[in-house]
């Protein structure tokens, strides 16, 4: 392929790619100006790598054109043989030797060949004067003092540009389920009141229908003020009286925060850096959440999470991690009053689910080629290292509640400490939330090791 081919293929290429890149952008703009997914982003930032590294790639080509018609001229005008000629194509279609091919024309110049050549004429031929010189090696010039080599910085590895993939791997995080698991709603104020039922007496009972019309008799007790005993006529159809009880909660809004510090240069130069920047910090905030939801102590500014939950119940290893979570379904339905709809497992114990086999080494969870969600006893399980290995969190994940005050928000600013004479910005990502268990008992804790 020639250099020119592959420059305006090369141009093409990106031209491509910055479209793509454009069109993916102007799809979220079309769908109601909304943000791109993640997916979406990813996409974006592949295409607008390629976009630049394709045009960069093309600039190189130009140079090399330009480089290699110069050196042609030059040996034109000196009267290469068409041997040394070939010689000279050979090496100026190799990228990685710019720095010879500018050279070449003052090397050939200085040679003795050229030099032989033109005593005879003094500082310039004349017009119909027949020259010639002997064969000048151009092998033997790149293989002398010059020798330029890609090994070397120094030399031709200069000139060798770093293909930039675009790709930026980071060290992975674990998954964030538990928002998933809760109900999530939102509110307007830094405190969220509810009404948590605390005690329920059933006296329903069957009541035969009234004999009498007769009111109840209230009798005062002497010496005991204000104290009155109440008979009901017999027969009188009186029905019975339950006795519920009740409290008001309250659930304070916390804030979940974190900075980083960057140089304005940074994020002028480096275009994917900021979004880089916004999408990690979003996740630090959406992972230290997953384990408050599960694990805050509920002290100074920490959500009080399920686990620490005053009232949820707990149920004992009882032989085997099977028979233990049958025994918390059971409480969380006869004392909780729920059907449990989730279980949450540390990864080692879902493990521990899924080698489980009976004496014919058959698993009993359906092996390692079983599709579909994992699930114990019909509920579903959530594998998350939110938990400690060796418990598991069973329940109605409804009856516990995250109302959003400020969804995560990511902001910029040079107004901390000396950063704006330093040319530094502060990237604060922060949301702000609440967290309650509306019934405490819908939810067992269960001891799953030996």
């Amino acid at each position: 392929m020639s250099t020119l081919t592959k420059h305006n293929q090369l141009l093409g290429e990106a031209a491509a790619a910055a479209k793509a890149a454009r069109e993916i952008a102007q799809k979220a703009v079309d769908d109601n100006d909304r943000e791109m997914s993640d997916d979406e982003r990813g996409q974006f930032d592949a295409k607008f790598a390629e976009a630049l590294d394709k045009k960069a790639q093309a600039d190189v080509a130009k140079k090399d054109m330009d480089v290699m018609a110069q050196a042609k001229e030059m040996a034109d005008l000196v009267g290469l043989p068409d041997s040394a000629k070939d010689d000279l194509d050979a090496q100026l279609r190799n990228p990685t030797r710019e720095q010879v091919q500018k050279s070449l024309g003052a090397e050939i110049v200085g040679s003795a060949q050229f030099k032989a050549a033109m005593a005879p004429f003094g500082d310039r031929v004349p017009e119909k004067a027949r020259f010639q010189t002997d064969p000048i090696s151009i092998k033997s010039f790149i293989r002398s003092k010059s020798l330029f080599t890609g090994a070397s910085d120094t030399s031709g590895g200069a000139f060798v540009v770093a293909d930039q993939s675009g790709i930026v791997e980071m060290l992975g995080r674990r998954d964030f389920r538990i928002r998933d698991l809760v109900s999530v709603r939102t509110t307007g104020s830094d405190t969220v009141e509810y009404v948590e039922q605390t005690s329920h007496t059933n006296n329903a009972a069957e009541t035969a229908e009234a004999t009498t019309s007769a009111a109840p008799t209230v009798v005062n007790t002497e010496g005991t003020p204000n104290i009155a005993v109440v008979t009901k006529a017999a027969g009188g159809g009186y029905k019975p009286e339950g006795a519920w009880a009740f409290v008001r909660r309250t659930a304070t809004v916390k804030t979940i925060a974190e900075w980083v510090p960057a140089t304005k240069r940074a994020l002028a130069d480096a275009g994917q850096l900021e979004g880089l920047i916004n999408d990690e910090l979003r996740k630090d905030i959406e992972e230290r959440e997953d384990g408050q939801l599960l694990n805050g102590g509920g002290t100074g500014e920490d959500l009080t999470g399920i686990l620490q939950w005053s009232g949820i119940q707990t149920q004992a290893f009882s032989n085997n991690l099977f028979e233990s979570v049958r025994k918390g379904i059971t409480k969380a339905r006869k004392i909780g009053r729920v059907n449990a709809n989730g279980i949450v497992m540390a990864p080692e114990d879902v493990e521990v689910v899924d080698l489980a086999q009976d004496a014919n080494d058959r698993y009993y969870n359906g092996g390692p080629f079983a599709m579909g969600p994992r699930t114990l006893w019909g509920l579903p399980i959530v594998e998350s290292e939110a938990i400690t290995a060796g418990h598991a969190l069973l329940g109605d994940f409804s009856k516990a509640v995250l109302w959003d005050r400020e969804q995560t928000t990511v902001t910029m600013t040079d107004s901390h400490e000396d950063f704006f004479v330093r040319n530094l910005v502060a990237i604060l990502a922060e949301e702000r939330v609440a967290f309650a268990v509306t019934r405490p008992k819908a939810f067992v804790d269960v001891d799953v090791a030996a």
